[in-house]
């Protein structure tokens, strides 16, 4: 804006008290500026971290995951669509004075084992998606989700349950959430492809597959969640992320490239509108059964 010039400003008796008015303001300002910066966040040790997280387990709030993440000195607390503001207050209230360590976050929908009753192997009246083919020896199995594993004791390539599979050897779902089924029909292919099984890292580019909604892409956005869903069921040492999925892509693969990440767990939302997946890491299963991908 250009000033005229040609036009004096004349002092009145009022330009002097509003001038002096402003003067005061901006003084005061000055003055109490430093007062007014905020003070830093308090940092939280990983025993504390780790304390709170036991208090978020503690509070038995259906509906939410959590899991530290050193990197901001929090713990990140996602609930969904089913946790109400005084359930949220319980959890804060459990933390008591470190409920600062809390960083809450909402997600759509309803945390839930991703079952099915309906394609791609089936058994006990659901369906559900084999995660990897894996090897003991010369004995092929495959990995999918503890909680499929829970309800079939058999599995079969039709809904019909014409052309069986194999039996589950073994299935953990709550604490962890996956399943060994094995291979015992010897006209079935078990092909692989994967090299390795390493841990998987926040901000990773990830992909998944399932029997429902095919393959989809996203990120790792924390490691070493706990996942209360729903509907029951706790477990620990999840992998979540923003990769979405639906009711049946339970036991998939989560993968990068021909590393194997993890097995499909659990989450909200859908593949239109973006959901939050957890997913169990699949070298804990491989562990557990000794058994390797390949």
């Amino acid at each position: 804006m250009r000033i005229k010039r040609t036009t004096p400003i004349r002092k009145t008796a009022r330009h002097t008290r509003v001038l002096a008015a402003t003067i005061g303001l901006l003084s005061a300002t000055a003055v109490a500026a430093p007062s007014a910066i905020a003070a830093p966040a308090p940092s939280f040790s990983p025993d504390r971290l780790a304390a709170v997280s036991e208090t978020v387990l503690g509070a038995d709030v259906g509906g939410t995951a959590w899991y530290v993440d050193h990197r901001s000195g929090r713990v990140v607390v996602t609930a969904d669509s089913t946790v109400s503001p005084a359930a949220l207050a319980k959890i804060k209230k459990a933390a008591g004075a470190d409920a600062g360590a809390l960083r809450i976050q909402r997600a759509p929908g309803t945390f839930a084992p991703l079952l099915a009753a309906g394609s791609a192997i089936y058994g006990g009246g659901y369906r559900c998606s084999l995660g990897f083919n894996v090897v003991s020896g010369s004995t092929y199995y495959f990995v999918t989700a503890g909680h499929c594993g829970n309800v079939a004791g058999a599995w079969y390539t039709t809904s019909g349950q014409s052309t069986p599979i194999g039996a589950t050897v073994n299935s953990s779902f709550p604490g962890n959430d996956y399943a060994l089924v094995r291979y015992d029909n010897a006209s079935l292919s078990h092909t692989g492809g994967f090299s390795s099984a390493p841990d998987a890292y926040v901000g990773e580019s990830v992909k998944r597959t399932g029997s429902t909604t095919g393959t989809h892409g996203g990120t790792v956005t924390g490691l070493n969640a706990t996942v209360h869903y729903s509907g029951g069921g706790t477990v620990k040492g999840m992998i979540q992320t923003n990769v979405c999925a639906e009711p049946g892509d339970s036991g998939g693969p989560l993968y990068d490239g021909t590393k194997a990440l993890g097995i499909t767990s659990g989450g909200s939302g859908d593949c239109r509108t973006g959901g939050t997946t957890f997913f169990q890491p699949v070298n804990e299963a491989l562990a557990k059964y000794n058994v390797s991908v390949f």
